[in-house]
């Protein structure tokens, strides 16, 4: 990986994650959500369509980790999970073969039952089975990452390095299609360009939690950055983040004000403590945490589920 980070002392504190707990607490309208919480409650939530565009220069800046509350007890868990959908991972046990425990959560037993799997299956409309087999019309299964890995190294001037985590036969449903995925991908619209031998990445995201999903997705596709970089021998050098659908649950908002009463401060440095000819290699352990000086954790944020 080409690069060095800046000093920890010469970076900005970055509003940009409060802001958009602002921007949805002002824009967003209320309303009905398809989810429930662990009791089984339906929840609604406050919801805006098209976020404000986020961006983060990793070297310059630091790694988007949340400052605001501590990220200590999970992020290898975030990074591992999105290796683990690169490997083509698409059940609870092979996720947790990488750290991620929390599918438990969504692949259950009752939810497997409902859209036609077989128990911890997350289906062949999740991420794991999109990245690397996305079916094609010849039949044979097609690796995402592979291929574009492929394409960058030898075709690095091209705009078409995309990547999708979505089947769309398997994740419709209506009175024709059953679903075929526990969970429709929220992440993982992956645009890759290189100007310069600098990598920079676009993460579009059809639907994203504010206070859960959003501090993870920034850890791991962040990480995703510097170990395509890694493996390309580019800088890795801006993370653009861009949500469809960005939202609050309103069993959550107790916790916002807390959030937003707390400074931001410096984000830290994602070390690359281990090298890998191949993307596929990588797991949460090549990652090392410096430099973070967040606030103490907040415990108990509701889960929709």
């Amino acid at each position: 990986m080409l690069g060095e980070y800046r000093p920890y002392e010469e970076r900005t504190p970055d509003e940009q994650y409060k802001n958009l707990i602002r921007t949805v607490l002002k824009e967003g309208r209320k309303g009905p959500s398809p989810m429930v919480d662990a009791e089984g409650k339906e929840v609604n939530t406050i919801d805006l369509m098209g976020a404000p565009v986020m961006r983060f220069r990793i070297l310059e800046n630091g790694v988007p980790f949340l400052t605001e509350r501590s990220l200590r007890s999970f992020w290898p868990a975030a990074v591992g999970e999105l290796f683990a959908f690169a490997n083509g991972v698409r059940t609870q046990a092979g996720l947790e073969e990488f750290g991620c425990k929390w599918w438990k959560y969504w692949a259950t037993d009752a939810k497997c039952q409902k859209r036609g799997l077989e128990p911890g299956d997350l289906g062949p409309g999740s991420y794991g089975a999109a990245f690397a087999t996305f079916p094609t019309a010849e039949g044979q299964p097609f690796n995402q990452f592979a291929e574009i890995l492929k394409q960058m190294k030898e075709r690095p001037e091209l705009k078409t390095h995309f990547i999708t985590p979505w089947i769309p036969q398997y994740t419709i449903r209506n009175s024709d299609h059953q679903q075929k995925v526990v969970v429709a991908p929220c992440h993982g619209w992956i645009h890759f360009r290189i100007i310069d031998q600098k990598l920079s990445m676009v993460m579009f995201q059809r639907s994203c939690d504010v206070l859960i999903g959003c501090p993870s997705n920034w850890v791991q596709y962040s990480a995703l950055l510097l170990a395509v970089a890694d493996v390309l021998d580019l800088e890795p050098y801006e993370f653009v983040h861009m949500i469809s659908d960005v939202h609050l649950y309103e069993n959550q908002l107790g916790h916002v004000d807390e959030i937003l009463e707390r400074e931001s401060r410096p984000f830290p440095t994602l070390k690359l403590v281990g090298h890998h000819e191949s993307l596929f290699d990588y797991r949460a352990t090549d990652f090392e945490l410096e430099d973070y000086h967040p606030w103490k954790a907040i415990k108990g944020i509701p889960v929709a589920i």
